[in-house]
């Protein structure tokens, strides 16, 4: 029976070796390259550690951001069938451009209706001041008539006054007193007769500028009615208020519209601007005038820019059709976000690219606002301090 002797590896001596082939680890080649890779990735580290030190962490992004544009609702002012259409779907207009017209028949004579009202009290106001002229002629003629009334009642003042005497002395008779005490007394009611006269006639002339006035009342009416009449007809060509993009157009031609029913949309494409929904964790360091950075989800690789405009005056939540009651029932914290304007820096090719509700991400550069936080807390703390 012979014994089998196994050899051990000699000191040193791998597996690699054993096999006839050299470890790669022992190649200088190898090493070099290893350790080249080694000093890159240390300093790409250090390079991140840097950026993020002295940028990243001050980055605030969020991807739950739109475009957006405050577009016009079109609505007639007026009610009638539509006669033409003079826009179609999605076409760029501009401030004051025809967009439709409605049958403008009806309100045409309403307008001619207001302008009879008219000319019908001018006529009654002209005819009212040539009754006050020839009026005017009855109350010279009265008052002509009250002066010589007048004359004739200071004569006969002056016959009595110079006949008493002489009909006390027995000069003349007590008859012929007593015929001139009549004059007189016929003179006096002559007087007060041609006042009568005089007043009377004033009295018409003052009926008579009421009536003009009343005249003048009755045309002023008619020219608001005419007025508001020509607003109707100019209001049935509905015109663009804003210049933009023709969209959801649902006006036909022929069709009855009343007033406020909505025809079209006008989306000011040239000024669109994004509504980014920060948590309200983000917002500690976010202020307006700080830099954005725009990333369209339609533009892959193009990269826009901007800067924070304005907060909405309270969360999404504070604003929806049914805001949460957190007073009632068991209760779950939800971090909450705060819509937030951004606007957009962009040439126009770009921005013919865009529409309302496409989705992008935005990063807002906080950097501005380092060490705002620290001012509040010592803030607080002074505070504290005088409160104390």
């Amino acid at each position: 029976m012979t014994e089998e002797t196994t050899e051990l590896p000699a000191e040193g001596e791998t597996e690699a070796g054993k096999n006839g082939k050299p470890s790669p680890f022992k190649r200088k080649g190898v090493r070099r390259v290893l350790l080249v890779v080694a000093i890159v990735l240390v300093l790409l580290g250090i390079y991140w550690f840097v950026q993020y030190w002295t940028v990243g962490r001050y980055l605030e992004s969020t991807d739950d951001a739109y475009l957006q544009a405050d577009a016009v609702v079109v609505s007639p002012k007026v009610g009638g069938y539509v006669e033409e259409v003079f826009v179609s779907d999605n076409q760029q207009v501009a401030a004051g451009d025809p967009l439709f017209r409605i049958d403008p028949r009806d309100y045409r004579s309403s307008v001619a209706q207001a302008q009879a009202q008219i000319d019908v009290a001018q006529a009654n106001a002209a005819g009212l001041r040539a009754q006050i002229a020839e009026q005017r002629a009855t109350v010279e003629r009265a008052q002509a008539q009250l002066n010589s009334a007048q004359a004739d009642l200071r004569f006969a003042k002056q016959e009595e006054a110079r006949y008493v005497p002489l009909a006390e002395s027995g000069a003349e008779s007590r008859q012929t007193l007593s015929e001139k005490v009549s004059e007189r007394e016929r003179a006096e009611a002559a007087v007060s007769a041609a006042r009568a006269e005089v007043a009377s006639a004033n009295r018409r002339v003052t009926s008579l500028q009421a009536q003009v006035g009343q005249a003048k009342a009755q045309a002023e009416g008619g020219e608001a009615q005419r007025e508001a009449a020509n607003v109707d007809l100019s209001s049935t060509t509905v015109t663009a208020s804003i210049a933009g993009r023709v969209g959801n157009k649902t006006v036909q031609l022929g069709q009855f519209v009343q007033p406020g029913t909505r025809t079209m949309s006008i989306v000011p494409v040239q000024q669109l601007y994004v509504t980014a929904n920060f948590k309200e964790t983000q917002l500690s360091l976010i202020r307006p005038g700080q830099p954005v950075t725009i990333e369209v989800d339609a533009l892959d690789g193009v990269e826009l820019h901007g800067k924070v405009e304005s907060f909405a005056p309270g969360t999404g939540a504070q604003f929806s059709l049914l805001p949460p009651e957190n007073a009632t029932g068991n209760f779950t914290k939800i971090v909450q976000r705060v819509p937030i304007r951004i606007s957009i820096d962009a040439g126009p090719e770009v921005r013919n690219l865009l529409v309302p509700g496409m989705s992008v991400e935005a990063t807002v550069d906080t950097r501005s606002a380092d060490g705002s936080l620290e001012k509040i807390e010592q803030e607080q703390e002074a505070r504290g301090q005088d409160a104390d």
